[in-house]
């Protein structure tokens, strides 16, 4: 939508407020910690945690999805009205390690039976 690397007047920080809080919340990080992992300000986070109008770049805004785990553009596209779906880098993250610790029961039982055979 804006040809510009800020975003503006138009945008929805408070939904953009509401995604970066949440996340937060869901993870456990503080203001400092994301601060620390976007190389944002904490002055910086807390007015986009407020919610009210301000004039953020697309970096700072990609830095603050990175660090929480969001895809790049996630919060740019949440300040211009998207409803982006959430499918960052460790996202299925659970998916994955039930997989693998289903994969690690069976090897388990591979080996016992082989261990078993061997004796014999």
């Amino acid at each position: 939508m804006f040809a510009s690397a800020e975003v503006g007047d138009l945008a929805h920080w408070t939904d953009v407020a509401k995604v970066v809080n949440d996340r937060m919340a869901e993870r456990g990080i503080t203001q400092r910690e994301l601060a620390e992992r976007s190389g944002v300000s904490v002055a910086t986070l807390r007015k986009i945690q407020g919610g009210g109008e301000q004039q953020r770049t697309r970096a700072t805004l990609a830095n603050v999805s990175r660090a929480l785990g969001l895809p790049d553009d996630y919060l740019w596209r949440v300040s211009q009205g998207d409803k982006p779906t959430a499918t960052g880098p460790d996202e299925g993250l659970s998916e994955v390690r039930a997989e693998l610790a289903d994969l690690a029961r069976r090897v388990e039982v591979l080996e016992s039976h082989l261990a078993a055979t061997a004796d014999r």
